[in-house]
């Protein structure tokens, strides 16, 4: 086995971990091997890379690879010269005595270094991963990093001659590809999905779709590459001296500026890989010994967070998201995609086929398949309908681009489409195609089935309909709870009776007796059923406030009781009705609250103190209210009394004064006498009711 792995005049030395041989030497001579079976590989001096034969199946399959030879798990691979290609179990690698590096599967040379008379003496892998053949003055003949797989390395270069290849889709063979693109008047990194062998190549048709792409780079007359440094930093040098600089991706702890690349001899302090992955985005890995207890790669940066960005991700099918916006799932298109028949002069012969119709769905697809673009279509399935009368068509796509209608009549479909509620898809078929879910088949001369659209629209509209019928019937429902709990805590003892609007027509006969006016509405005469004569005030303006607010004011109005102060007996907040009583690889003079008959044999200091006092006790807030002591206190005179803020009850009242309506009342009293109240026989109080029209 030592004879195949290594040369007799260098001192190696040979391990066997886990059934696989490791050759190791700063120097590998011409006329080593290598053999596939026994799994042998060369590693870098510390053995952070290794060389050589790695599995892929388990059917004795093998691919020529670079890896990191010192992580547990399965092995990382970050070049390969055979993967889309794997030898058998006998294949040898052998640097022949020629400098050519030579990989054989039985009687086929399945790969090798074209290096043969190129003056190479040895070989060896750097501790950055670059597998090299050197000259005898150490010049590199060939090295890996020039000839880069999917994955770039940090210090590897990636000039505008270069690219790195994801491996073929497993599902449609399409495989994505990062390199330089030439534009116009500038230079720029990009992702692009390439196309199956099997699909269209002619001159006139375009094998690839560019989706992503990084800063473009102008006015420069020198090289460009890009490079991934020693910090985890990407992006693009340029400048004889490599002066320039443009960060497609900068780590945070990166600052020194891109690095120039050199092959090193001593293990980098953190290990990083690029990687162009099968599903055609570009991440940047770093490996971490601490993650929850665990070693494993942790994803730094992304070019992509969305997968239905990536064209080709499902083939030519549809992409669309989960709930997560994070994951994909894949819907093929309607059928088998067809062109129509056209005739000598182009027309467009009877055809069969139909239009399949895709809502909410937009397609990545290159100028070269664009047959026509309309602004002008009348309404959406007209789009549908141009792809229908033209025989080359294969697919149509509308939609809104800054708000301008578009329509793209398209002879090819490729690169894969991606779910845009802003847009709906056409795809001709044949008439026995199937459809997926959600699509719509129709005759290429049929008249537009407008339910394809409408259906979805009432049914959205049903259901909002729906919704804000639960929601007025909830909101309703708890109103009348409320009013109803509310209207039961006033049956506290002394509290105003709830009258009804049906009962106050009836006890002011239909408010025919008018009393006075005022600022917030008319003061009629009423009666109760015991013949107590009540005055009631129905309210032209709608106070500022909810059933709630109103029904607490009445009743804490209602709750004050003074003989020189008009009562409040009742109330009604019907609906919009509402009843209160005013109190007046003042506003400056206290005089006119006192009770008439009184003369004006009234002390106006004691007045004034005794509404101050009443005034701070019905605060609108709680917490400003004086206590039973501090009330006791201010009313003997012991302690000064601060002009209390106006509630706002009393200023809504007090605007339109009582004097008229006290008048009224004085007039009604004198002709029919006075009334009382049977709980209270030795105390007369008049009772006021008043009301609200509606808004």
């Amino acid at each position: 086995m030592s004879a195949y792995c290594c040369s007799i005049s260098w001192a190696w030395f040979f391990l066997v971990i886990g059934g696989i041989a490791w050759c190791g030497s700063s120097r590998i001579e011409l006329g080593s091997r290598l053999v596939a079976k026994e799994g042998q590989a060369w590693v870098s001096d510390n053995g952070t890379f290794a060389f050589g034969f790695t599995p892929v199946d388990s059917r004795d399959r093998y691919q020529l690879a670079v890896w990191f030879a010192q992580l547990p798990g399965d092995r990382t691979v970050v070049w390969s010269a055979n993967r889309n290609s794997p030898v058998g179990k006998d294949a040898i690698l052998d640097l022949d005595a020629t400098g050519n590096l030579v990989l054989i599967d039985g009687d086929t040379t399945a790969w090798m270094s074209n290096t043969s008379g190129a003056g190479v003496e040895w070989a060896a892998i750097t501790e950055n991963g670059n597998f090299v053949l050197y000259t005898t003055n150490q010049r590199p003949v060939y090295q890996t990093f020039a000839h880069p797989s999917d994955t770039l390395l940090p210090g590897q270069l990636l000039t505008v001659s270069l690219e790195l290849t994801s491996p073929k889709s497993p599902s449609h063979g399409g495989y994505y590809t990062l390199k330089m693109l030439q534009q116009p008047t500038s230079l720029s990194l990009a992702l692009s999905y390439n196309l199956p062998e099997s699909y269209d190549t002619s001159p006139e048709s375009y094998n690839n779709y560019s989706y992503w792409s990084g800063p473009d780079i102008s006015n420069v007359t020198s090289d460009i590459v890009a490079v991934l440094d020693e910090d985890g930093s990407f992006g693009i040098v340029y400048g004889s001296s490599s002066d320039g600089a443009v960060y497609v991706y900068k780590n945070d702890g990166d600052n020194g500026g891109l690095s120039s690349p050199t092959n090193q001899s001593v293990r980098p302090s953190v290990l990083r890989r690029l990687i162009l992955e099968t599903n055609g985005n570009l991440r940047l890995y770093r490996w971490d010994n601490d993650v929850n207890g665990s070693r494993q790669w942790v994803a730094e940066w992304a070019a992509l967070s969305n997968p239905c960005d990536i064209a080709g991700i499902c083939g030519n099918g549809i992409c669309n998201l989960d709930r997560s916006k994070t994951n994909a799932s894949c819907n093929s298109l309607p059928g088998s995609s067809k062109a129509g028949k056209c005739g000598p002069q182009h027309e467009n012969l009877p055809s069969q086929l139909k239009i399949a119709v895709v809502n909410q769905t937009n397609y990545y697809f290159s100028d070269s398949s664009v047959i026509a673009n309309y602004s002008d279509m009348a309404t959406v399935l007209k789009c549908g309908d141009a792809c229908s009368s033209d025989c080359e068509c294969v697919a149509s796509v509308y939609g809104l681009n800054e708000e301008k209608v578009y329509c793209w009549i398209l002879r090819s479909i490729e690169f894969g489409g991606f779910e845009d509620p802003g847009s709906i898809l056409f795809v001709k078929v044949e008439p026995n195609s199937s459809s997926t879910p959600g699509s719509n088949t129709r005759g290429s001369g049929d008249k537009p089935d407008t339910k394809v659209l409408v259906l979805p629209i009432v049914l959205t509209m049903t259901v909002l309909v729906g919704l804000l019928c639960c929601l007025l019937y909830i909101n309703v429902h708890r109103k009348r709870s409320l009013k109803r709990a509310l209207q039961s805590s006033l049956l506290l003892s002394g509290a105003p009776v709830n009258f009804c609007f049906r009962d106050l027509q009836c006890k002011t006969n239909n408010f025919a007796h008018l009393l006075g006016t005022g600022g917030f509405g008319s003061v009629y005469k009423g009666s109760l059923g015991d013949g107590t004569l009540v005055a009631v005030k129905k309210l032209d303006k709608v106070l500022p406030h909810g059933e709630k607010e109103f029904i607490t004011e009445v009743n804490t109005i209602g709750s004050m009781h003074h003989m020189n102060l008009v009562r409040l007996c009742g109330y009604c907040s019907e609906r919009s009705h509402r009843y209160a009583s005013c109190l007046e690889m003042t506003n400056g003079t206290p005089m006119r609250v006192a009770d008439r008959r009184m003369n004006g044999a009234v002390d106006e200091e004691e007045l004034m103190r005794a509404l101050k006092v009443a005034f701070w006790c019905i605060q609108d807030e709680v917490f400003t209210r004086p206590s039973m002591g501090e009330v006791v206190k201010m009313l003997e005179g012991s302690v000064g009394i601060n002009l209390p803020p106006m509630p706002q009850t009393v200023l809504e009242l007090v605007e339109e004064g009582l004097d008229h309506v006290y008048k009224a009342m004085k007039r009604e009293f004198n002709q029919f006498s006075s009334f009382t109240i049977a709980s209270r026989p030795s105390s007369h109080a008049t009772c006021s009711y008043s009301t609200m029209s509606p808004r």
